[in-house]
Order: structure tokens, then sequence, then C-alpha cells
């Protein structure tokens, strides 16, 4: 699997963990990883049976990078998410759109603490899951704030 594709699973957890207690972490998990095809919008014409697919495509060494990653995110949020308020100027993590709050969270994470990734990348793959995932022009508030961190 490509970091894209990782990336863009991570993002799928971070989002869906906005709608769960911490408690239920491995519930979560299990939702995601377990259910009978990845949570994704199919209006670019992939089918159900294509998706299914996708899903079980990913591997156990995939599936625990993924999750790994996640948990070592999930432990850093409270310094990732203050780090996010310092640069967000007039904006408080709970104004921030969930979709552009875990896209920016990941960015932040990738560029504090994964020193395989640089900076222009993070925020490059954050503007693009912006683009795919979040509200229309979304991807320029992630840039404007990731930026802060450039």
């Amino acid at each position: 699997m490509n970091r894209k594709t990782e990336r863009e699973f991570t993002f799928k957890l971070l989002f869906m963990s906005d709608f769960y207690e911490k408690k239920e972490l491995g519930d979560e998990l299990l939702l995601y990883f377990d259910s009978p095809f990845p949570f994704e919008d199919t209006e670019e014409g992939n089918s159900i049976t294509e998706l299914s697919s996708l899903k079980e495509n990913i591997n156990d060494n995939d599936r625990r990078r993924i999750v790994a990653r996640y948990v070592d995110i999930i432990d850093k949020i409270d310094e990732i998410d203050k780090k996010i308020s310092e640069v967000s100027k007039g904006w408080t993590i709970d104004r921030i759109g969930k979709v552009e709050l875990a896209v920016i969270r990941l960015a932040v994470y990738e560029i504090l603490f994964d020193e395989g990734i640089p900076s222009s990348v993070a925020i490059n793959e954050a503007v693009e899951l912006a683009k795919k995932f979040g509200p229309q022009d979304s991807y320029s508030f992630v840039n404007g704030i990731l930026a802060r961190f450039a």
C-alpha cells in the first residue's frame, strides 16, 4: 500500500474518532476494518464491489501500520490540538469542521512527529485530502492553517 492510501485510511479513522468516546477505540477500529466495505463516497463512480475489493487488499502489515499511526496520533492529540490552536487565529478547535480538523491533525502530526515526511509533502497531501473529502474551498482553510507551520 502506498503512503497516499495509508494516509487516507488514517484520515478516515481520525474523522471517525470525533464521533466516539476514547474508551470505544477498539470498537471504532473494528467497525472500520470489519465493515462490509470502507466508508467511501461512491459519487466518483466506484461501485460497492470495487470498494469492498479495496478493503480486502489491505494486508495485516498495512492494517498494523495504519492502526499504529492512528493510535500514535490519538496519544498525541492534546499536543497536536494545542499547536493547532496556537496558529489558528480566531478559530478554536471546536469551531473547525470535523473533516478539516481531521486533515489538519494528520498533517500536523506528520510535520511535527514524522521525520520521513517533508513538511511541504504533508501540507500538499492535506490539501488534496481536503479537496477530496471536505466542503468546497475547505482546502484553502487547511492550507492557510498549515502554512503557519512551514
